[in-house]
Parts: structure tokens; C-alpha cells; sequence
């Protein structure tokens, strides 16, 4: 309860019992979207003062599920909202391992399934509409900010946003980055082999026939913050005044040792181009180890339906567990967070 204590004791969470066995909530809502002129599918996790039995679904076949107290009440008081973004072609339920143990600190989290960009959805194409991630963020935040439900228990003078892969580059674009279509293009002529080029060639995509003006655009939210990236994507198209313009706290961490990193995602130049940035890596893991813990028969099921994504594979010859990298990042990203939020006091 350490964090916790630090929380009340910056005036962050209302003191409470409630929060003595660190319970949480969890509801799958409908948001209004405008700027896709649709809805969006969210996931909020929470603290609660309800008790029941933690179930998980058991419905993902690849992914171990972190169980949560489904349509609990929300704890009295006001909290720290943080916004999560999902990587290119995951989903939001693939971060639940990371909002839960945020909740329990005492944040309210939401995140959105990006569509287009979601699994099962996910295409070439849609991946390069960056400017539709960063709307969707704004929006959740919009709506729970006027939902008569939510309103009341979101500090909004406290809200961070969080995104891994994709959707570090989705947190970067409502702190401020913009991108160069061009520079973006050159990359992926040069850097063919990429993950991220590789999408795009498979869909035959063009990058230089993407909008232009709506690709580079600012989507800059100034009610975010702190922001936190994880191995963001689409770094070798930030652009170096808008990286140094960046006037809030901003954190990436990278994952695995600096000779491992890929350069899509590596990102100590990124860093060092941001007004007081905080850079980390995370050693003894991989890009994919950010992701929920993989079930036992989960590689033979991915084998099954022609995966050919390393997505229950760690760091060669397995120096931790997943779950051994989880818990270090999350002690990093809530640290992170508590520090920032304390210092808007």
C-alpha cells in the first residue's frame, strides 16, 4: 500500500478504507466517437468498494486474463484518470494485466479498441490514419469528463496517457508530436524489413499517398498531463521542433538492451530532443513481453491458425518470466505517474 499512502499523503485520492484490499472494477462501455462519426468500445478499470468473486472470462485463447469485480460500483471520491493505447493490431484486454494494477494504486484507467487498428480488425491501410488513435484518446476523455457516471470520480487536473507500440506514438501525438510524411516514407524505403514497413508493403500501401495534412497534423490535449511510451512506433518521423516544444512530463522506455532495440521503436535520440524527457530500457526482455502473459497452450494455438509473430516468446534463453517484466514496469510506469502528479500540487 506504499503507493497508496504516497497518494493520499499528495492530496491525490481521498483516504478511505475502501481501498485496504485494493479491489477492483471493470465495465466495457460504449463512448460517443465524433471525429469517427461512430462509437467506440472501451474498457475502464477502477477502484472499488465492492466485494465478489474475481472470475476471468476464460474467452481468449492466447492471453491470460487478469479478473476484476465486472460492473462493481466505483469507490467514493475523485481519482487520477490514465488513458491507455493498444499497440497495432492488440487490443485493450491485452494491457488488463498493467490497468488493473493501476486501479488498485488508485487510478481510474479507460482505454479504447482502436478501430482499424484492433485485432481481428487491423489493416494495412487504416494503420497509416495515425490522427484517427490520437482523436479516439481525446474523445474517451471528453466523454467520461461529461458522463454523469464517471465525471465525478475523474480528477481532471491529474490525466495521463499511456500507449505501447502504436499507441506510444498515440500518447507522443496528444503530447504534442507531430510527424513527417516523408520522413516516414524514407524510412520504409531504407528500413524494409521492419515490422512496421513489412505491414504496409503487405497491403500495398503507399505512405507518400497518405493525407497529408491530416497525417502531420498537431493533436496536441492539453488536459493530458504526463505521458508514457513504451517502445513507441513511428519515431523516425518525429519531427525535431515538435519534440522540442513538448512541455509536459514525458517518459519512454524501451525494451530490451540497446544493441536489441529495433530502430522503428528505439528512441534515446526521441528523448534527448524532449525538455526534461525521462529515458529508460528494460533489460532481459523483447518488444512483445509488454503484452499479457501467454496461456500454457497458447504457441501451440498460434501455431494452429499460422501466427508467425513471436508473441508468447521473451529474451533469448529466458532470463525472467513475463510476469518478472511486468512487475517491473509497473512499479516503473506508477512511479512515474505518482511523481509527475505530485509535482502539479
Amino acid at each position: 500500500m506504499r503507493l497508496l499512502s504516497f497518494l493520499v499523503a499528495a492530496g491525490l485520492l481521498a483516504a478511505s478504507s475502501a481501498f485496504a484490499a485494493d479491489p477492483v472494477g471493470t465495465r466495457t462501455i460504449e463512448l460517443p466517437a465524433p471525429a469517427r462519426r461512430a462509437t467506440l468500445q472501451v474498457m475502464v478499470w477502477y477502484p472499488t468498494a465492492s466485494v465478489g468473486t474475481l472470475v476471468p472470462s476464460g474467452k481468449d485463447k492466447v492471453f491470460k486474463e487478469t479478473p476484476a469485480l465486472k460492473g462493481a460500483a466505483i469507490a467514493e471520491g475523485s481519482f487520477p484518470l490514465i488513458l491507455i493505447s493498444h499497440g497495432s493490431g492488440g487490443s485493450i484486454a491485452n494491457l488488463d494485466w498493467l490497468a488493473t494494477r493501476l486501479a488498485a494504486t488508485g487510478f481510474i484507467v479507460a482505454g479504447p479498441n482502436h478501430p482499424g487498428t484492433t485485432r481481428g480488425d487491423s489493416t494495412p491501410l487504416d494503420t497509416t490514419k495515425l490522427w484517427q488513435r490520437a482523436a479516439d484518446l481525446s474523445d474517451v476523455l471528453t466523454a467520461l469528463s461529461a458522463d454523469p457516471a464517471w465525471a465525478p470520480h475523474i480528477d481532471g487536473k491529474h490525466v495521463g496517457a499511456l500507449g505501447f507500440s502504436l499507441g506510444g506514438h498515440t500518447v507522443m501525438a496528444v503530447a504534442g508530436v507531430r510527424v513527417d510524411r516523408e520522413a516516414y516514407a524514407r524510412y520504409c524505403d531504407e528500413e524494409r524489413t521492419m515490422a512496421d514497413c513489412v505491414w504496409f508493403s503487405s497491403g500495398t500501401v503507399n505512405l507518400r499517398s497518405a493525407d497529408k495534412h491530416l497525417f502531420e497534423q498537431s493533436n496536441r490535449d492539453p488536459r493530458i498531463r504526463s505521458v508514457i511510451a513504451i517502445d513507441p512506433s513511428v519515431v523516425r518521423a518525429f519531427t525535431a521542433e515538435s519534440l522540442r516544444s513538448i512541455d509536459i512530463p514525458v517518459h519512454i522506455i524501451n525494451i530490451g538492451r540497446p544493441e536489441t532495440i529495433p530502430v522503428a521503436v528505439r528512441s534515446d535520440d526521441i528523448a534527448a530532443e524532449i525538455p526534461g524527457a525521462e529515458y529508460q530500457t528494460v533489460d532481459g526482455a523483447v518488444h512483445l513481453s509488454f503484452l499479457a502473459e501467454c496461456r500454457p497452450e497458447a504457441p501451440d494455438f498460434l501455431k494452429s491458425i499460422g501466427e508467425t509473430d513471436p508473441i508468447c516468446e521473451d529474451a533469448p534463453g529466458k532470463p525472467r518470466t513475463r510476469a518478472e517484466i511486468h512487475v517491473q514496469m509497473a512499479a516503473m510506469i506508477e512511479a512515474a505517474f505518482l511523481a509527475d502528479f505530485a509535482r502539479r500540487e
